[in-house]
């Protein structure tokens, strides 16, 4: 497994034009990161010159770009919509193969929270596996394995996440696993990221704070699919089992990338560092753990 960032852990910095992807990239080496992963932005050059010199710079730096990351939304009522955002989201695709991935993330479909029923579920999948599925046929050209992430209360919880995986049926359409975000829909993170780890093509290790619903906490926070308030902590700083996770993530033969993924108050820099010293320290207690059997 390789330790990294995703761009989006230092993204608060890009404001104001104080750094940029290249800094990214410099501040990883700088704190032992082995990988970046590259979340797409308003600050991010999505020119072929600018992806070229960015994938080589990082090369130059001796860094993998593990993933390209971006937005996507297949959920409207209508289809030509739905057909403009799929041919955008190929565009996003070319972008990646520019990148020289070999994984993309794209999100499939966002409602409020009071809009996620199952009904409403049952009643899009075919809809959303269908966009998915060509999606991956067209990221299979460039060997690329596309994924969703656990992400935007609708296809949050891992059982949607499993049966979107199923449905859409194409063998390089997986998950990026948020080990963090399932707290979000109120969901135990060591049994859903247990459910999900089969299907894994990359994983972001996030933490949370979590306070039950009732008076707001105040600035920071927000609030689960049930109303427990979430604020985003320093991995190994909060309430989600992380070093069980790391545990259930070596036991599982996963060999792939883990994204250091950190939007809590603190500085981004002070969280991301202490976050990685977790990630790497946690890991190395699971590996030991299991040699020792």
């Amino acid at each position: 497994m390789k330790i990294g960032v995703s761009s989006y852990s230092l993204s608060r910095l890009f404001e104001g034009g104080k750094k940029n992807y290249e800094w990214v990239i410099d501040w990883s080496v700088e704190n032992g990161g082995e990988h970046v992963e590259i979340v797409d932005s308003d600050h991010l050059d999505k020119s072929e010159a600018g992806l070229t010199a960015l994938r080589e710079y990082a090369a130059k730096r001796g860094l993998d770009v593990s993933s390209y990351t971006f937005g996507a939304d297949f959920g409207s009522e209508n289809k030509d919509d739905v057909r403009a955002e799929t041919e955008r989201v190929k565009k996003q695709i070319d972008r990646a193969n520019i990148l020289g991935v070999t994984r993309a993330r794209h999100d499939v479909a966002g409602r409020p929270p009071d809009k996620t029923g199952a009904e409403e579920f049952e009643r899009v999948l075919p809809r959303l596996a269908k966009a998915c599925a060509e999606v991956a046929d067209y990221a299979a050209a460039y060997g690329i394995t596309t994924s969703l992430e656990n992400h935007g209360y609708f296809l949050q919880d891992s059982e949607r996440v499993r049966r979107l995986i199923l449905a859409a049926d194409r063998p390089n359409f997986r998950t990026t696993i948020d080990v963090g975000n399932f707290t979000v829909v109120d969901e135990d993170p060591v049994s859903a990221v247990k459910l999900n780890l089969p299907y894994a093509s990359h994983i972001h290790l996030k933490d949370f704070h979590l306070k039950p619903a009732g008076v707001s906490p105040g600035q920071g926070w927000f609030q689960s699919r049930l109303g427990r308030y979430i604020r985003g902590a320093i991995f190994g700083h909060g309430d989600v089992a992380t070093l069980e996770i790391m545990r259930l993530i070596v036991a599982s033969g996963y060999d792939g990338y883990l994204s250091l993924e950190f939007e809590g108050m603190e500085d981004p820099m002070l969280g991301c560092r202490v976050g990685l010293e977790n990630i790497r320290r946690f890991l190395e207690i699971a590996k030991e753990e299991t040699r020792r059997g």
